[in-house]
């Protein structure tokens, strides 16, 4: 009986996993068709907004990333105008990531969006359930 129940139990996270990584790929799919960006690039946009300035590595703490993988993903965002790296006045080993105009204005498309996506995902559920 305890089998049954663990092979059950691995079954059903097995399939949240599965749900949540379908909709990570359609969140991603619609992220690049609306603004041009991927939902990662979209992160560090919005983290910026919350306290641009920050280090790399403060950055990908926040996403649960890499920072090798965010230095690459930050080098894609700077090429595209989105963001600028600067020294930090504070300490001169550490480089802080800014938010550029262009970036801003990404952003704030990305936000809109995200609303509507939001909204669409929580619509088939009561406000009870929403929360």
């Amino acid at each position: 009986m305890y089998v049954d129940t663990m092979a059950e139990k691995l079954r059903v996270f097995h399939q949240i996993q599965i749900a949540h990584s379908a909709l990570f790929r359609a969140a991603d799919r619609r992220t690049r068709a609306m603004i041009g960006l991927t939902t990662s690039q979209f992160a560090v946009l919005f983290v910026l907004s919350q306290s641009d300035g920050q280090p790399i590595s403060d950055i990908a703490n926040q996403l649960s990333m890499g920072k090798s993988s965010l230095t690459g993903l930050v080098d894609r965002m700077a090429d595209r105008g989105l963001v600028c790296r600067r020294i930090s006045p504070q300490d001169r080993r550490v480089t802080n990531i800014y938010l550029e105009p262009e970036g801003r204005a990404v952003l704030a498309q990305g936000k809109a969006e995200t609303k509507h996506f939001n909204q669409a995902l929580l619509e088939p559920f009561n406000d009870c359930e929403q929360q």
